[in-house]
């Protein structure tokens, strides 16, 4: 790749305006053009324009291909759990559970989402759990956003309670992941917190939806074959990815085979084809992963990031403390405008010319992680998220998402990082 100091000025400026525009893109959808549309396009721009070499276009894209499996694995058991009525059947329990009471119900989903957050991700609650959610409020007949906020905002604020919990998390420690006892000494407080505020504000922000009562009578048939198939496959899938986290292997390969067995067991069963199934996935989300990448080589090429370095070194020798308190808060905010994935990647590099103490690393980890529930952008997570409620009919804008998130997060935020820090 061209060396930060050999690029001129012009194509330091063009880079930046590139990235600027397709980011302001990804987060208003102008003409309601798609986000991988935004992420693409600018990435086409960059190389049209020789802004950005092909070989390290290519390298960065191939960068995300453990992400891009993972997510492959997930929205296919997303897929196959919908079609053969798990969402549907797990919202008839959900909807009987909650006794007619809108707001055990709200508690209820919000305790579903911290498991499936655990053990198969944030982008599995995005994915797996919201469908489901969705499904749960129409049969309870029940105000459903404040439920797919829940959703939402719980994919980001309990995906540090484990490495698998995010794959932001395997991002930004690229690779080199601590011991799980390690793991839990630093995060085991800190994600408690990012989980229990999360709750309480959110809680708070949508009392007025939550009161009343619900319906409490709804019919529950039996789940069928394909769904006790598909069960099988999501919790398999939680399996393999603590036995996978525990050996340090890479996640997207076992989640994308996971995703393709349920699939194909499900059609054996039924004696049909998989092309149903994978007609009604959401491809677009790999191409935008895929622009994001390229977008954050080119910013790298502008020697951001050796600044970056340069200030979190000098930063955590003078106090490690305040440089993790720092360095979280600013992340957590930076998430939002470029997404949290390459915004880990860069924090990842960063880490890595910098060399600087553990809990400077924790600190952005936290950031990396809680930050994206500021905005509807944050994280990929939130972006599966709102492709799923768009399936379903609803739709959520920016500056819908943006109030919520601005009430909701930063106490989230600080009380983690605070919890962190005085760890030490």
């Amino acid at each position: 790749m061209t060396p930060p100091d050999t690029l001129t000025e012009p194509a330091t400026w063009a880079i930046w305006a590139i990235c600027l525009v397709a980011t302001f893109g990804v987060i208003t959808r102008p003409f309601k053009l798609p986000e991988a549309v935004w992420a693409v396009a600018g990435a086409v721009l960059l190389l049209v324009f020789g802004l950005i070499p092909l070989d390290a276009a290519w390298s960065a894209v191939l960068k995300g291909g453990d992400v891009y499996l993972f997510l492959i694995g997930m929205m296919l058991l997303s897929e196959v759990a919908r079609a053969e009525g798990l969402f549907d059947w797990v919202a008839e329990h959900a909807v009987r559970l909650a006794d007619g009471s809108i707001s055990r119900l709200f508690a209820l989903v919000f305790g579903v989402g911290i498991v499936v957050t655990i053990f198969l991700s944030n982008d599995a609650t995005a994915v797996v759990l919201t469908p489901a959610v969705y499904a749960a409020a129409k049969k309870a007949k029940a105000d459903p956003l404040p439920m797919l906020f829940a959703c939402a905002l719980i994919a980001n604020a309990a995906s540090f309670v484990l490495p698998i919990s995010n794959p932001a998390n395997l991002v930004l420690y690229g690779g080199k992941m601590p011991s799980l006892a390690a793991w839990m000494a630093s995060f085991a407080l800190p994600s408690l917190l990012s989980i229990g505020v999360t709750f309480v504000v959110l809680r708070w922000v949508e009392r007025e939806r939550l009161t009343g009562r619900c319906e409490t009578m709804v019919e529950t048939g039996a789940l069928s074959q394909g769904g006790r198939i598909a069960f099988g496959g999501i919790v398999a899938t939680a399996v393999l990815l603590i036995a996978a986290s525990a050996k340090g292997y890479d996640l997207g390969l076992p989640t994308c085979l996971a995703g393709v067995a349920t699939m194909v067991a499900i059609c054996i069963g039924r004696r049909t084809s998989p092309l149903a199934t994978l007609r009604c996935v959401s491809w677009a989300v790999l191409p935008l992963v895929a622009g994001l990448f390229v977008l954050v080589e080119a910013l790298a090429s502008t020697g951001v990031i050796a600044m970056l370095a340069r200030w979190l070194a000098a930063s955590a020798a003078r106090s490690p403390t305040i440089a993790a308190g720092a360095a979280g808060t600013i992340l957590a905010f930076g998430s939002n405008l470029m997404n949290n994935l390459p915004a880990g990647l860069i924090a990842s590099t960063t880490l890595h010319q910098a060399h600087v103490p553990q809990i400077v690393t924790d600190g952005l980890l936290i950031g990396v992680d809680v930050g994206p529930n500021l905005s509807i952008t944050g994280s990929l997570a939130t972006i599966l998220w709102l492709t799923a409620i768009r399936r379903e009919g609803e739709d959520v804008g920016f500056w819908r998402f943006l109030k919520v998130g601005a009430v909701v997060m930063p106490p989230a935020l600080f009380a983690a990082l605070g919890a962190r820090l005085l760890i030490g």
